[in-house]
């Protein structure tokens, strides 16, 4: 395509973009007599504003924040529904969404970007941010989002192209969820890449391991070349609630109601069904000033809970107990205990909502970070970190199973929950999320045992799992869990599924006999399925090693019991580094991994 032409056609697609639909019914002076305090790192923007007097705003927090990977800035920037000509460049911390209805009621026109957090236009840092609910028409057609892990792109629509990188740099994403992109998604040299329930007129490129779930233009072609992994419906989910300002000038939180094999965006026709929740009905807890006192009061007093940006320092952990309770984090909200609780559990009630949160691990080590429902006894019971961290657990006489109640028809629903262990600073946890409630979604998370920053190292940052499931039919999208000391997933719960895998094995392993799983088995595998799980199923897994010591190896990446119900589709290894290496893909099928020659093994199904 010529320039010219390109130009031509991004006029076109800017020509059909709707233009902030609503914004005339909604009245300056109501919205302003309904606003909710929010406090200051909520930026409100409204048509009324100058376009100047906005620009001045974001350009202060993107100054702020464009760098500041590890720094304690949190901030959202919510735009009511109209039409804006301003440029929004998005940096760490900080979430941009619209308050509409639909996304097409916040309309702005110029470029909304993600850019390179680190030299040579490398993305593989460009970590925490998100944009939401709104559309954008990019100057000169093509918006830019070189992006890595635990960046939310959900309920966007792009008025052009689309390219998920920065001038052909390395990125390390990501993550695509009830977004329609007029014109054409390049990831170029995006390593992975998960998109559900998405619409575009084209997709192009690949490389490791790209995902594509309940997406009605799924790019052709077949794993493994190129690798695409497509799977025609989204069995089951409900998108994330968010934030809504009725015509009326009130504000609610809309929670969308569950759908079932479903395709393409939930947007398309007005009037999307859901629940509505008016603000009123919401705690809105400010960091700095509420405590895990004041906000478990609140919940058991019925309300929802509203976490405003910042960080909560909690000496025990938020219990969230009433069922359809909504737990909503604005601009990377983060929980961090300081007293060696988790930062958050529930209880096994249905429809419970919890998104957009960071959960931060603290100095004095957890048993988890966030728990959903409560804890099993017997064979699934938590045991304390083993091998070069702790002495062995005391022999304990086991338990009976705990039975947890069923939730199919109104399921508890994780979004947008990210975890960190170190980094920023001490981060010490047995586990980071523990699924124990049957029927939970995970719809994106990033689960991250620190590999830089601040107080990293084997025997500083420490963390032994990022996910363990011990419900039965949990179902998991875009599922990244990076670099703990054990398996990074545990599976304990029958028919699971997970949608897109992405993993790197701890880089810091000081010796072998340091790191095995058990006598003679070097390491421990990033996907464990337990021996008693008889129903299993994932697709598209890729699972990377940078093994800083020439004598650390992993035996497999994916181990799982040989049962004619346990099945995986679309499995890669890679060696980032030239030491060590992975042994297998999956048990012992697939082969080692190597950096001259470069071999990346592939497996298609598994049995």
């Amino acid at each position: 395509m010529t320039h010219r032409s390109r130009l031509l056609l991004s006029a076109l697609l800017a020509s059909l973009c709707p233009l902030g639909g609503l914004a005339q019914s909604h009245k300056p002076a109501q919205i302003a007599n309904h606003a909710p305090d929010l406090g200051p790192n909520v930026k409100v923007f409204s048509p009324a504003m100058p376009a100047a007097e906005i620009q001045a705003q974001i350009d202060a927090i993107y100054r702020q924040q464009q760098l500041s990977e590890f720094g304690e800035g949190r901030y959202a920037l919510l735009f009511l529904p109209g039409n804006y000509h301003v440029d929004v460049p998005v940096g760490f911390y900080t979430e941009v969404e619209g308050l509409g209805g639909s996304p097409d009621d916040v309309s702005i026109t110029g470029n909304v970007h993600a850019d390179a957090s680190a030299p040579n236009n490398n993305a593989t840092t460009t970590f925490w941010r998100a944009a939401e609910n709104f559309s954008v028409t990019p100057t000169g057609g093509t918006m830019q989002w070189a992006v890595s892990q635990a960046v939310p792109f959900r309920r966007m629509h792009v008025c052009g192209n689309m390219v998920l990188n920065q001038h052909n740099g390395w990125a390390s994403g990501g993550w695509m969820s009830d977004t329609l992109v007029d014109g054409t998604v390049a990831s170029g040299t995006q390593q992975q890449w998960i998109a559900r329930n998405s619409e575009w007129h084209q997709w192009t490129g690949s490389n490791w391991n790209m995902v594509f779930v309940g997406v009605p233009q799924a790019p052709a072609g077949e794993w493994p070349e190129p690798p695409y992994t497509k799977v025609a419906t989204t069995p089951v989910v409900r998108e994330k609630p968010y934030l809504e300002v009725e015509r009326t000038g009130a504000w609610a939180v809309r929670v969308p109601s569950l759908r079932r094999n479903s395709t393409g965006i939930s947007w398309k026709h007005a009037g999307e069904a859901g629940r509505l929740i008016p603000l009123s009905r919401f705690y809105i807890a400010h960091a700095g000033k509420d405590s895990a006192e004041t906000i478990n009061a609140a919940l058991k007093a019925g309300k929802n809970l509203l976490l405003t940006p910042g960080s909560y320092a909690l000496d025990a952990p938020i219990n969230i107990m009433r069922p359809d309770t909504v737990v909503l984090g604005l601009g990377f909200a983060t929980l961090q205990p300081v007293k060696g609780t988790a930062a958050m559990t529930t209880s096994d009630v249905d429809g419970i909502s919890i998104a957009g949160i960071l959960f931060d691990a603290g100095p004095d080590k957890s048993p988890d970070l966030l728990q959903i429902g409560p804890a099993p006894a017997g064979e699934h019971a938590k045991q304390p970190l083993f091998g070069p961290l702790n002495t062995p657990p005391a022999q304990k006489k086991p338990e009976p199973k705990r039975i947890l109640a069923r939730h199919v028809q109104n399921p508890i629903e994780v979004s947008d929950v990210f975890f960190r262990d170190g980094g920023a600073g001490v981060g010490r946890t047995d586990g980071n999320l523990e699924i124990n409630s049957n029927d939970t979604i995970i719809d994106h998370t990033w689960i991250w045992r620190a590999d830089h920053g601040k107080n990293v190292g084997w025997m500083s940052n420490v963390s032994a799992n990022g996910l363990v499931v011990n419900g039965d039919d949990v179902t998991a999208y875009g599922l990244f869990v990076e670099h703990h000391q054990e398996y990074q997933v545990l599976w304990n719960g029958d028919r699971g599924r997970t949608y897109f895998y992405q993993s790197e094995i701890p880089y810091d392993p000081p010796h072998q006999y340091l790191w095995e799983s058990a006598d003679g088995v070097a390491g421990w595998a990033s996907y464990k399925v337990a021996s008693g799980v008889t129903t299993h199923e994932a697709w598209g897994l890729g699972i990377y090693s940078v093994f800083r010591r020439p004598d650390v190896n992993l035996a497999r990446a994916i181990e799982v019991p040989q049962k004619p119900g346990v099945r995986f589709h679309h499995m890669i290894t890679v060696a980032l580094g030239d030491q060590g290496k992975i042994e297998d893909v999956i048990n012992d099928k697939g082969g080692a991994t190597s950096i001259h020659p470069r071999v990346t093994p592939k497996v298609t199904d598994y049995p």
